[in-house]
C-alpha cells in the first residue's frame, strides 16, 4: 500500500483539491456541504453506496442521476444526465502515490465523467486503493476490483472463476477502457477525498 500523506501532497500538486479523512462519516460530511442542492451524478461505486450518499441526497432534495438505480433499458439515459450534472460522486480503482487517479471502466461513463463532464468531482477512496506507482495500481485493479466485481454483478468472466485477471475475450468482460488522470482537465473544481480506512474494492 501507499503513503497516504505523499498521495496527497502529489495530488494537490497536480491541481486536484486534496484532503485527507479520519473516516468515511467525515468524508461524506465534507461531500455533502460542497455538493449544497445542486443535481448529482454517482457513477459505479460500492464506496458511495457505502456511505450512503445516494439515500442522503435524495432525502434533501437533490436531483440524483445514478445508473445503478434505474433498470437497465433506462441506463443509457441515465449516462448522460450523471455525467452533466453540478457535482459527479466516484471513487478511483486505484491512486498513484505519485498523484493521478488509475481507472478501469467498461462502458466509459465514469472516466469520461471524471474528466470532461461536470462542474465539480469529488472522488472519495480509501488508503486500500493506493498504491506507490502504475504497475502495482493496475496490478491492485486486475487482482481486487475487477474480479470483486465481476462475482457482485455474477459476470460469466474468467475472473470471477479464479479471482485473477485472464485478460480474457469474454462477451462480458467489463475491462474495456483504461485511464490514467494525471490533471483534472477542463473540471476545474476537482475534490480527492483520501480517507484513512479501507473503502469500497
Amino acid at each position: 500500500m501507499g503513503n497516504i500523506e505523499n498521495a496527497a501532497q502529489n495530488l494537490e500538486a497536480h491541481g486536484f483539491k486534496t484532503q485527507i479523512f479520519e473516516t468515511a462519516e467525515e468524508a461524506k460530511a465534507a461531500a455533502l456541504k460542497l455538493i449544497g442542492k445542486g443535481s448529482v451524478g454517482i457513477g459505479g461505486s460500492i464506496t458511495i453506496s457505502d456511505m450512503g450518499l445516494y439515500e442522503t441526497l435524495l432525502e434533501q432534495g437533490n436531483a440524483v442521476y445514478w445508473h445503478w438505480k434505474v433498470a437497465p433499458e433506462e441506463r443509457a439515459d441515465v449516462f448522460p444526465l450523471a455525467g452533466s450534472a453540478d457535482t459527479y460522486l466516484c471513487s478511483s480503482n486505484a491512486i498513484l502515490e505519485s498523484g493521478a487517479l488509475l481507472n478501469i471502466d467498461g462502458n466509459g461513463n465514469r472516466v469520461s465523467a471524471m474528466y470532461i463532464g461536470p462542474r465539480q468531482l469529488i472522488v472519495v477512496a480509501g488508503e486500500n486503493k493506493i498504491r506507490p506507482d502504475y504497475e502495482q495500481a493496475l496490478a491492485r485493479i486486475k487482482k481486487t476490483a475487477c474480479p470483486l466485481n465481476a462475482r457482485r454483478l455474477n459476470l460469466q468472466t474468467p475472473c470471477n472463476a479464479t479471482g485473477v485477471c485472464n485478460d480474457c475475450n469474454s462477451p462480458q468482460r467489463m475491462c474495456g477502457i483504461t485511464v490514467l488522470l494525471e490533471r483534472p482537465g477542463i473540471v476545474k473544481n476537482a475534490h480527492v477525498f483520501l480517507v484513512r480506512q479501507s473503502l469500497g474494492y
